[in-house]
């Protein structure tokens, strides 16, 4: 309140001098966070490690203030291999310290060990495999569009298919894959694969795009939903109470459910992304969330970054498409980014949520 002097001079109390500071500052906050940051061009650079690169890399963007503590100076984005025709699915192996990805068109796997750098032919061929991941056990588990399955590659070099149809029909063309800490397997099916003969084999699709869960116990598979029209990549929150969707559809979105035991529930949009500095819309394909639940989203030309509460925060960019992300490294730090005919890796601030 203001109070009233014989002079005629008006003073503020405390109380009304404090909360004016908390409303200036809450103010400057949201303003901060509504104004678009001027982004320089990308420039080309030299990607064969021979030149250095000056600190702080320029392609390292903070969109928000809250992505600096994410950005480490002394680090640069680096390229691991190249020759890919379509790189996705990045998976980290913490036993072996090696990273498995796919490249779906030469239906072939390659690993990137970390011990010497070396990159190796692993699965040949691969069943056009698109997202990979590890279960709790170490076993490797894949999206396979020429199956049209999920697959198992067990310990003893047995395949096992943990779901290839639903309600009697032949899933579409699975295309990601999680694990849940309770041992359920969650993957999406849109028709992306069987649409043509590069990815997989064209063919009619049978079920509706989806996402769906299998049992551990039962080997049941259950449609979790089908809300997105193009169900691509998904994850888990950090405490496994949301679950992300990247829809790749009509929506072009990323979207959020609540995890209720084996069923979702109360599923809206949580992102909706634009390429930095522009007001262009881009799509969301793999995502990967990390220890403090920010979700990085494989999008345009590199990686876009999306805090808890849905806003973009950070981008890295990269000369090519990037289809899918995932952490690895020897202490998780690290991010790899599968992008069309490459791949890259960054160390970030923060460790990768799950284990692969």
């Amino acid at each position: 309140m203001v109070q009233q002097h014989n002079d005629g001079h008006s003073t503020w109390t405390r109380r009304a001098f404090l909360g004016a500071a908390f409303a200036s500052s809450v103010a400057a906050r949201v303003n901060a966070r509504q104004q678009t940051p001027r982004i320089s061009p990308y420039e080309s650079r030299d990607w064969s490690g021979q030149n250095p690169l000056a600190y702080p890399d320029p392609d390292l963007i903070a969109l928000d203030p809250r992505f600096r503590r994410y950005i480490l100076f002394n680090t640069p984005i680096k390229r691991l291999h190249v020759g890919t025709m379509w790189a996705e699915g990045p998976a980290w192996n913490g036993v072996g310290r090696y990273l498995v990805w796919s490249d779906i068109p030469n239906n072939v796997q390659h690993r990137w060990v970390q011990d010497d750098g070396r990159v190796t032919v692993f699965r040949s061929p691969s069943g056009h495999s698109n997202g990979n991941t590890f279960d709790r056990e170490g076993r490797q588990l894949s999206c396979e569009h020429g199956g049209r399955r999920v697959a198992r590659y067990e310990q003893n070099g047995d395949v096992t298919v943990i779901a290839d149809q639903y309600d009697g029909k032949r899933l579409n063309s699975p295309n990601d894959a999680v694990v849940h800490p309770d041992g359920g397997i969650w993957f999406t099916d849109p028709p992306y694969g069987i649409r043509g003969d590069y990815e997989g084999f064209r063919a009619e699709s049978e079920t509706p795009p989806a996402v769906y869960r299998v049992d551990s116990q039962s080997r049941q598979v259950a449609l979790v939903t089908d809300e997105p029209v193009g169900p691509n990549g998904l994850c888990f929150s950090p405490d496994y109470s949301r679950l992300y969707v990247a829809d790749t559809g009509s929506g072009r979105e990323i979207r959020v459910f609540d995890v209720d035991g084996t069923r979702l529930r109360n599923g809206r949009r949580h992102a909706e992304l634009r390429a930095p500095g522009t007001d262009q819309l881009v799509a969301a394909d793999g995502i990967r969330c990390d220890a403090d639940g920010n979700v990085w989203a494989g999008a345009g030309d590199g990686v876009i970054v999306i805090a808890p509460d849905g806003d973009m925060i950070g981008a890295i960019r990269l000369p090519e498409r990037c289809a899918n992300v995932c952490f690895g490294g020897t202490r998780r730090n690290r991010l790899f980014m599968a992008a069309s005919q490459s791949l890259y890796a960054v160390y970030v601030g923060v460790l990768g949520a799950g284990i692969a």
